[in-house]
């Protein structure tokens, strides 16, 4: 449990509604662009406490904007919305309600976080420009950012900087994570679809063998973050799936792999591309059969702006002390849209731990086990009212 002492302002006695806006949320989760719950929730919540509201930009995406004074600086803060296909299997109360479905990844706890912010800076902040909440759909793969960049974002809601935050699990609860540059990694798929001539198992010599090859090919990818990427830079090439054949005596025409690729920076992203394509062509032609490559570029690299990290982490430390932050963290492979808002405005994208070994919040994400905990949700609401403070402060 976190001690609520050191936070310095009334969060702490009024969190209690916020977790149960959180759990509500748990409890109903919504795919990408289909939060409409969520969002009708998050639209309501923030027009009682005297927010202009904006909806559907994105689709599904809300915008709660707070104008104070006559101050010119514009700050937006981002929290996403959507759920996972997970099929949860925790016993708490707030368990999912909709099988197969479940807030597997603390986006539940991210926007209750944002909209407990949003309270205390309407009810007791006075600043000196404009506030722009970015409550975003559909962050799991399906680049809600980016519909909603294409939908105006940052035309109609101009912003000076922006930031998000993330929960994360194995942290100590309530420490605060931050790096400068490079954060999350690319993340690209590829369908490698290999075709060659089918036949009995007992005649292998009449048939062009699919499996393989696809074998062959899974082993000398192995080879590329190996042998060609700097072993000083991060990469990842993972083959999560391999389909071919139903029968163990017909040798199949096609074999399919599916790849995850993923880059902490763009030159190894290109050149990861190279090599895989030269390699699937080169490896397949080498056992007759044919390689047909779909590359379909995922999320960009995730890179925090200097002077907008330095601040935050100021703030934290400030907020918090010194031994609640850690401001050179590391980068973490996993990814996040968040990273085109970046490559649009300057800001920082930051951690907040979960749970550290051994406790409940240490489950990672993405697991039907996980849960958010709630005790982040009051300092995590501290940290983004502190930031509004320190970035719209009368000049």
């Amino acid at each position: 449990m976190i001690d609520a002492a050191y936070l310095g302002h009334s969060l702490a006695q009024r969190v209690g509604e916020f977790i149960q806006i959180r759990r509500d949320i748990h409890a109903h989760p919504e795919l990408a662009f289909e939060e409409h719950r969520t969002a009708a929730l998050v639209a309501h919540k923030l027009r009682e406490w005297g927010y202009e509201v904006t909806t559907g930009l994105g689709r599904t995406g809300v915008v709660g904007s707070l104008r104070r004074g006559h101050g010119q600086r514009a700050l937006g803060i981002r929290a996403d919305m959507d759920a996972l296909p997970i099929l949860e299997t925790g016993s708490q109360a707030w368990k999912s309600q909709t099988p197969g479905l479940m807030h597997g990844c603390g986006h539940d706890g991210h926007t209750a976080t944002l909209l407990a912010a949003a309270r205390l800076v309407a009810e007791d902040l006075d600043f000196d420009g404009v506030l722009h909440l970015i409550f975003q759909p559909a962050e799991e793969g399906a680049g809600g950012a980016v519909q909603m960049m294409a939908d105006g974002l940052f035309e109609r809601f101009p912003c000076d900087a922006v930031f998000a935050l993330h929960n994360m699990p194995g942290i100590e609860a309530g420490r605060f994570v931050f790096r400068t540059g490079p954060t999350m990694a690319s993340s690209d798929n590829v369908t490698i679809t290999l075709t060659g001539r089918g036949g009995h198992g007992a005649l292998p010599h009449e048939a062009v063998d699919t499996v393989v090859a696809a074998a062959s090919i899974v082993m000398a990818l192995q080879t590329i973050v190996a042998r060609n990427v700097d072993p000083l830079r991060s990469a990842v090439v993972t083959v999560g799936a391999l389909h071919a054949g139903q029968a163990n005596n017909v040798i199949p025409e096609q074999a399919r792999l599916e790849l995850s690729v993923r880059a902490l920076d763009t030159e190894v992203r290109a050149l990861l591309k190279t090599r895989i394509c030269e390699l699937v062509q080169l490896q397949a032609a080498s056992y007759g059969v044919s390689a047909d490559i779909d590359w379909r570029d995922g999320y960009a690299v995730l890179v925090n702006t200097p002077e907008e990290t330095a601040l935050a982490t100021a703030v934290a430390t400030q907020l918090f002390g010194a031994q609640r932050v850690d401001p050179s963290g590391p980068a973490f492979t996993a990814s996040e849209d968040f990273a085109f808002m970046l490559q649009r405005v300057p800001g920082c994208y930051l951690f907040v731990g979960n749970g550290g070994p051994g406790t409940p919040g240490a489950c990672n994400v993405h697991n039907p086990g996980y849960d958010f905990n709630d005790d982040i949700i009051a300092p995590g609401a501290a940290f983004w009212r502190a930031l509004v403070a320190a970035y719209l402060t009368k000049r």
